[in-house]
């Protein structure tokens, strides 16, 4: 069985629609695949449907956005009630923070670029959560930049000048909220130092203790010493392993499948959530 628990839409910051991200699960052989769209559930509905037509199984989750000590955390939420109002709320004041902070950051580089905010939002599907990567769209779509990767590795780099902070809830608090809704929570790519800062072992353990389940463990952000530090963090602190591609269709390389998740753990994180994950 072939699972890849974290996955991007148009309705996040994907290329893609909901329901083509589960078409093109089932085209690249996966069985399960999980639609983790940032802070949003907006994409649910259509991907459920398509599960169903393609004979995929889905698993509904959030990527959401937190902070620990300042350091970026993202926190793969699965199978959460999405009417929960602890989590839900949290998320809501995330996408707004997201959108003035999208703002904010055109600001900037239209000082220097020939760039605007009607720029970025000519690149979003309706409906979808605003963020870096659209700017990132709006900067090639002008020629400045060859890609959305090279866009983040300089203009829109988190030690570069254009660069603006937003909020986003505490790492512990996330984690709480997340269990509070009926969801499984595991930390997304947790040691990928090449995006920036990454948080210490120390946080992990904490937010073990607040009702962490899992860790990301094999993602292409983490190199062979990564990989054995977080698996053997997992096994210390009694955590979930997953293994996950990351996809954001053409956003980014990533390609499905090409980290998996075990059954067992899959088994484990259904055993855990408050809603099913959707078979055909």
């Amino acid at each position: 069985m072939r699972i890849d628990l974290h996955t991007h839409s148009s309705a996040s910051d994907g290329t893609e629609p909901p329901g083509g991200v589960v078409a093109s699960a089932a085209a690249a052989g996966l069985d399960v695949v999980a639609l983790t769209d940032h802070d949003t559930t907006s994409g649910w509905a259509e991907a459920a449907d398509a599960a169903r037509a393609h004979g995929v199984a889905l698993v509904r989750g959030t990527e959401v956005s937190a902070l620990s000590r300042g350091v970026s955390v993202h926190l793969l939420s699965y199978l959460q009630d999405p009417a929960a109002p602890a989590l839900a709320d949290l998320v809501a004041q995330t996408r707004e923070a997201r959108l003035h902070r999208g703002r904010a950051i055109v600001e900037r580089l239209s000082r220097d670029l020939p760039v605007t905010w009607d720029d970025v939002l000519a690149q979003q599907a309706p409906g979808t959560v605003v963020g870096r990567p659209h700017i990132a769209d709006a900067l090639v779509a002008a020629g400045l930049v060859a890609d959305r990767s090279a866009a983040f590795a300089d203009l829109l780099s988190a030690r570069g000048r254009y660069y603006v902070p937003y909020y986003a809830p505490e790492a512990v608090e996330a984690v709480e909220a997340i269990r509070a809704a009926g969801g499984v929570p595991v930390f997304a790519h947790p040691g990928a130092d090449g995006r920036g800062r990454i948080v210490p072992d120390a946080v992990i353990a904490e937010l073990a203790e607040a009702g962490l389940a899992g860790l990301e463990v094999d993602h292409r952000d983490h190199g062979p010493e990564q990989r054995a530090r977080l698996r053997a963090l997992a096994d210390r602190l009694g955590l979930l392993v997953t293994g996950s591609s990351d996809y954001h269709g053409t956003g980014k390389p990533n390609l499905l499948g090409e980290h998996t998740t075990a059954p067992e753990v899959l088994a484990e994180i259904e055993r855990q959530g408050a809603t099913p994950v959707v078979r055909a």
